[in-house]
């Protein structure tokens, strides 16, 4: 079985030591970017391997001309490859993802996988707390693999530049949504956000409206449903947030409510607010 959406802890506890299972620990901690890192040493699933958002699943390099992308740009993704080939992945590999905040960073994570075309990743629903949850153990031995072979194949997703949002203002083709925190979203965080706002005509749908109480998913049939409120036709669907990280939460919901197709614009607010040229609205969600 092939899981590509979600795992449940006593699943993954059935299969977490087997040579072709890669589970990789996202924890972080935006304010403290080494406290993910710190955390896995200090207990993790077993076999775990860590991925650290900024250096892993990001590539903080400008662009042409130097310009900005963002808090945590994509990396290239012959080198994101060369990342998985090196934390043992297969073409054959069942790749699971998690974190302790709900899957927030895990998400992104899972979108990259199938960014590169990797479709067997999931996230472990509920994070390590699920996890602890069922009574199993953590290590603090670190988690190996032998190198592997993945190769790069057709993306799974897709992705828009702050040039198609750009044009998305005046033809308003395609729905907006933005994962930020509603305060956020408002323009009224300055700690997080120095420029506050949100792109004009975007949407609200803050990420953790996702889960239940517990931090797992909301069942299929209640996230079609909310979305549905909010995005209309997911192919003509586009998920940010502040610098391309929770609006993969939103992506991986809808794909559990089977709603597949939306894109991503991975730069999203923090690189769309540093051009001071680029239209800001601010206030309650549209």
């Amino acid at each position: 079985m092939r899981y590509t959406t979600l795992i449940s802890a006593a699943e993954l506890a059935q299969h977490v030591l087997e040579p072709d299972w890669i589970v990789l620990d996202c924890r972080h901690d935006l304010a403290n970017p080494v406290a993910g890192r710190l955390a896995y040493d200090a207990g993790h699933i077993p076999n775990a391997q860590f991925a650290n958002l900024d250096t892993d699943l990001s590539d903080k390099t400008p662009g042409p001309n130097g310009t900005f992308r963002g808090r945590h740009p994509l990396p290239d993704r012959d080198d994101f490859v060369e990342t998985l080939r090196a934390w043992g992945v297969n073409h054959s590999s069942q790749v699971v993802a998690y974190d302790a905040q709900g899957g927030m960073f895990a998400a992104r994570l899972w979108w990259m996988l199938r960014w590169a075309g990797h479709e067997a990743v999931a996230v472990l629903d509920g994070g390590l707390p699920a996890w602890m949850a069922e009574g199993m153990q953590l290590s603090i031995e670190a988690g190996s693999k032998i190198r592997g072979d993945v190769a790069l194949q057709p993306s799974l997703v897709s992705i828009v530049s702050a040039e198609d949002i750009a044009r998305n203002l005046s033809n308003a083709t395609r729905n907006v949504v933005d994962a930020r925190a509603p305060d956020r979203y408002r323009g009224e965080n300055e700690t997080l956000d120095p420029v506050g706002g949100h792109i004009p005509g975007a949407k609200n749908r803050f990420f953790r409206d996702n889960l239940l109480a517990d931090g797992c998913f909301k069942p299929a049939s209640q996230l079609r449903a909310e979305f549905e409120l909010v995005t209309g036709n997911p192919a003509k669907t586009i998920m940010q947030c502040g610098s391309g990280v929770t609006a993969c939460h939103n992506l991986l919901a809808m794909e559990i409510a089977g709603l597949p197709g939306a894109a991503l614009y991975p730069g999203s607010w923090s690189e769309w607010c540093a051009d001071p040229a680029r239209p800001v609205a601010t206030g309650e969600k549209a």
